[in-house]
């Protein structure tokens, strides 16, 4: 699992207990997924079909830093399924965690389309440059 982004709590992100709001929590998620996912996929217009059981393990208060990770474990003809964890950078607490996030490569019209990869870039090959479609580098 690599932990690409890290989060400051803020009083803003708070729930009437005082500890991080898991909606503020979910949207972090979905907005790292969604990097991930356009990058890994080379299409901007990547989008969200499934987010499995979100399991709550424990929580942060204001002032604690989190740090989200994200890890690709399959590669589908038009999808990317992706595990996810959230962790306190400072105890190591895992905050959170989901084992299956799906995105789906989506064409002009919004249907399916195959993203043509089957494996993970570390690089930054795949980056869209505009709204156009990257394709496989052959």
């Amino acid at each position: 699992m690599i932990f690409r982004t890290r989060k400051w709590v803020k009083p803003e992100d708070l729930n009437a207990n005082g500890t991080l709001f898991g909606g503020s929590l979910l949207r972090w998620i979905d907005e790292e997924s969604a990097i991930y996912a356009i990058i890994q996929m080379g299409n901007p217009r990547s989008v969200t079909k499934l987010i499995s059981e979100i399991n709550f393990v424990s929580s942060a208060r204001q002032g604690d830093m989190i740090e989200m990770g994200l890890r690709a474990v399959k590669f589908g003809r038009t999808s990317l399924t992706m595990r996810a964890k959230v962790r306190n950078i400072i105890t190591g607490e895992v905050i959170l965690t989901i084992d299956k996030i799906v995105f789906v490569s989506l064409d002009e019209n919004g249907n399916p389309q195959p993203h043509g990869y089957t494996d993970i870039t570390f690089k930054r090959d795949r980056i869209p440059t505009s709204m156009s479609v990257s394709k496989p580098r052959t």
